[in-house]
């Protein structure tokens, strides 16, 4: 058994930076893989589009000589393409200056068209290598089919992927012994796992004990990238992977050019961007559904994972393995329009609040540098104080307006003396059933419009539901909107973030956008800002 470690990170990693590395980086990373002497080098992607310098989408392979320094010879350098999203008219035949080999990737119910792409670039003289993306989902008859078109078509390898980051041990051990039983000894078999779990490094070091326990002369593949850099919950570690073998298989990696990558090179993408397990992974693992939809979940709703769950374990096994926004929309919506009747709360707020005014203290920054002159305002007006979301110690409050579980729960656990003086005011997104006669359950939709991305917005949602209650004159602070660095945003910088990854330029555009919408439809409230705020135009 001859073991080798393609590294990917300039590929799989270009999914969290859209393939913006830059000239330096790609450079960068390719020498200091060389010099470690991993074997096999994975450049990028090839595209239809023009290749833009700085970026790992290539169109044609001469396109990667500009971070090439020098070409090792027991070096393979690879690109990636879907099987159907690139047109071989553009590739030329391989002069041997660039890139060696091709990795094509196919789903499931695909094999023809990816033998045909196949055939394609073997007769351009690269040479090939094929990725079973969902390969859990093969059965060892369907597996039997792909092996045996494989050994007929000869490429230089295949490998098993765990695409959802779904598998353990017992699937290693089942697909990786059925398909080297079957694979002709001259084809190179290969894993990529996923992270999902926590198991990308255990899945690939199971794979290789089951190929080695079977005591066959063949190459084997381990696929890996720094850091485990790559989309979603990220793959197996280089350096990782480059320290067992040494360990373990006495291989001569050289494991300080790889710590000299991730110094030089992989802090910036780490400070800058998000990849590796996450609880919301976790439960794409589980349900093996593709990371777009989790993805989707987190940055348009920060769905808590318990929610998130739901949803999923809700949607259809192939609607969970594609990517339909507008199915997974609806799916949202279904689990948070929870049917209640809120008649005889929605009765008593409006007794409560008739004839008063009312302060809404949302937690943008100005609600604490602002704090003499709110609270002076309190005592003078004595209007109806309602906190947006979140507690601040700076207030008491009489309501707390709750449009997020998670905030919810925060406010509860981290200001538990103002929760429980206070009165809750609840969407049914949230709960369905109140603890105590201090808790309003109101309709989630009495509170929202959709049609936005971030529909849910607290302080939009606080303005839609006292607008549909009738109130009329509604002040408000702390309506700031975000800054560039998310703590500068917050009176309690350790408020949990509802807006993950969020260009937070985008974001205000929306808030904006969702104000507007308000203050020219609204058939009841006058706002008044106490505190200034860019929504207030």
């Amino acid at each position: 058994m001859k073991i080798k470690i393609l590294d990917c990170t300039l590929r799989d990693g270009a999914y969290i930076v859209n393939g913006n590395f830059g000239k330096a980086s790609i450079r960068g990373i390719v020498d200091k893989l060389n010099s470690a002497r991993i074997d096999i080098i994975e450049v990028g992607w090839l595209k239809n589009d023009p290749h833009k310098e700085g970026t790992t989408y290539y169109h044609v392979p001469q396109d990667f000589a500009t971070y090439l320094n020098e070409k090792k010879e027991n070096t393979i350098y690879t690109a990636m393409i879907d099987y159907n999203r690139y047109d071989l008219d553009n590739l030329p035949e391989n002069n041997g200056k660039y890139i060696d080999a091709i990795r094509i990737v196919f789903p499931y119910g695909k094999l023809k068209e990816g033998l045909e792409v196949g055939k394609g670039v073997l007769k351009k003289g690269y040479k090939v290598y094929y990725q079973l993306a969902n390969t859990l989902n093969y059965s060892n008859e369907d597996l039997k089919v792909v092996v045996d078109e494989f050994n007929k078509l000869k490429p230089s390898g295949i490998y098993m992927v765990d695409t959802f980051g779904a598998m353990i041990d017992e699937d290693v051990e089942r697909i990786a012994t059925f398909i080297n039983s079957n694979l002709d000894k001259d084809i190179a078999f290969g894993i990529h796992t996923h992270n999902n779990q926590q198991l990308a490094f255990s899945n690939t070091t199971v794979f290789l004990k089951t190929i080695e326990k079977m005591n066959m002369d063949r190459e084997v593949i381990l696929d890996a990238s720094l850091c485990g850099m790559g989309r979603g919950a990220g793959n197996a570690t280089t350096e990782l992977i480059v320290n067992y073998l040494n360990r373990k298989y006495n291989a001569h990696y050289d494991l300080d050019e790889v710590m000299d990558a991730i110094d030089l090179y992989m802090n910036y993408y780490k400070e800058h961007y998000t990849w590796g397990y996450s609880t919301p992974y976790f439960i794409a693992g589980i349900y093996t559904t593709h990371v777009n939809n989790i993805a989707y979940l987190l940055n348009n709703h920060n769905t808590s994972a318990k929610d998130m769950r739901n949803i999923i374990e809700s949607m259809g096994e192939k609607e969970r393995k594609a990517y339909d926004y507008d199915y997974l929309e609806n799916k949202y919506i279904e689990n948070q329009n929870k049917t209640i009747d809120d008649t005889n709360d929605l009765e008593l707020l409006k007794k409560e609040f008739s004839n008063r005014d009312i302060l809404l203290i949302a937690p943008g920054r100005s609600s604490k540098t602002k704090k003499d002159e709110i609270i002076a305002f309190i005592k003078e007006k004595n209007p109806v104080v309602i906190a947006v979301n979140a507690i601040l110690d700076e207030y008491d409050y009489d309501y707390i307006f709750f449009v997020n579980k998670g905030r919810y729960e925060f406010s509860q656990n981290a200001h538990r003396n103002k929760f429980e003086k206070a009165k809750k005011i609840v969407l049914s997104n949230i709960k369905t059933k109140k603890d105590n006669d201090k808790e309003y359950i109101i309709s989630y939709n009495h509170a929202i419009k959709r049609g936005y991305m971030h529909f849910d917005n607290a302080v939009i949602s606080a303005l839609r539901f006292l607008d549909y209650l009738g109130m009329e004159n509604i002040y408000l602070s702390g309506f700031d909107g975000f800054k560039e660095k998310y703590n500068e945003s917050y009176a309690d910088p350790l408020l949990p973030s509802l807006n993950v990854d969020t260009e937070w330029s985008k974001l205000n555009e929306e808030i904006k956008s969702m104000y507007k919408d308000i203050i020219e439809n609204k058939k009841y409230i006058n706002v008044t800002f106490l505190t200034e705020s860019i929504f207030n135009d």
